[in-house]
Order: structure tokens, then sequence, then C-alpha cells
């Protein structure tokens, strides 16, 4: 890679951070291009550079965003697959791995949650796609589980698969929210009970 688009991926990265910091902090509509140029420490310029608009900015923040939980959720799976380790066990590291890009990025996964519950954005199509991204590596795991017979055919695979997805994000913002003084590892301990009572039937 060069050293120009090394740069540009720097000044994206920023602007990601930056945008997703105020629009936390104060709403996409309150927002500004100038406010979100500020906080990143480039000229306004910058900004219409590297997007057409906030809009398209917003949009491929969350490209971005869940760019990177996608890819550590795939990299739990394989590395589960690669210590010969059961679905269930892989399950568990993605779900540990969700946590920790949680815990990493606070602010995203806000915003992220908030805009799966609007319908009038620009960005609704992008927001299923990058959505259904994530969903679709825990159902492959869960596809090969019931393939190999550790899990039972009768799971309803796309359905479990976004509750678990749902279960990590609701459970990880609640934790944020109004029990910062749980570990991450406390977390992710109460998460793999659930896991392994509910999915394999069994209570190690």
């Amino acid at each position: 890679m060069d050293s120009s688009s090394t740069r540009r991926r720097a000044t994206r990265a920023k602007l990601y951070e930056a945008a997703v910091t105020l629009i936390a902090e104060q709403g996409f509509s309150a927002t500004t291009v100038d406010e979100i140029a500020e906080r990143a420490g480039v000229a306004k310029g910058t900004v219409y550079y590297n997007f057409k608009s906030k809009t398209e900015l917003f949009e491929e923040l969350l490209r971005h965003g869940v760019g990177l939980l996608t890819a550590s959720l795939r990299q739990a799976a394989d590395e589960a697959s690669e210590r010969g380790g059961t679905t269930v066990e892989a399950l568990d590291g993605m779900i540990r791995a969700g946590l920790v890009f949680i815990d990493r990025y606070p602010a995203f996964t806000q915003l992220y949650v908030a805009e799966l519950w609007r319908t009038n954005r620009a960005w609704q199509s992008t927001l299923l796609v990058v959505r259904q991204e994530a969903v679709a590596v825990v159902e492959a795991v869960l596809r090969e589980g019931v393939e190999s017979g550790e899990l039972s055919e009768e799971i309803d695979i796309p359905l479990t698969a976004a509750a678990l997805v749902g279960m990590v994000l609701v459970a990880a913002l609640d934790w944020q929210a109004f029990q910062r003084e749980r570990s991450l590892d406390d977390v992710h301990g109460a998460l793999s009970l659930l896991l392994h009572g509910r999915v394999s039937g069994r209570r190690d």
C-alpha cells in the first residue's frame, strides 16, 4: 500500500471516530460537517474530498464499523475451528469477540442499535445489508453445527443467529450503561452459561 493510500485510510479513520462521537452525543441532524472536521483535526474540504456528504460519511461509517465487527466474529469462529473446537465453543468465542468489540467501540454500537429501529433513513438499505453480513457469520457456524449433528435440526438458523447477535448487543449496552462495575469476563461468563443452557441443551 502506497503512502497516499495509507494517509487516506488514516484520515478516514479520524473522520469516522469524530463523526460517531459527535452523532452519539447530539444526533445526526444536529451534527455539522464543520464540527466533524474540527473534531477530526482536518479542514472542512478534507471531509468533502473523502465523502460527498454527511449522509455518505455516516453510511460509510456503518459499513466500516459493522465490517470490523463481522471480521472479529469470523476470526473467532476460524480460531475455534483451527483448534478443533465444537460449534458451541465457536459461538462462545464469537460472543466474547462481540463483547470486546462493543467495549472498544461503545459509541458506534449505540448508534448502530439506535439506527436499527429507524425506517426513514437514507442509509436504511445499507444498514440492512451490513447487519446481514454480521448475522450470516453466526448463521454459518450454526449451520455447520446442525450438519455435523451437534445441534438440533429443529433450530431456526436465521432467527437463532439474529437472537444471539441481539443478545450480545443488548447485554453489552446494558453493561456499559448500568453495570460498569462488572468486568468483561463477568458478562461473557453470564452469556456463556446462557448459550450452553439454551443452544446446546447441556449444562456444564
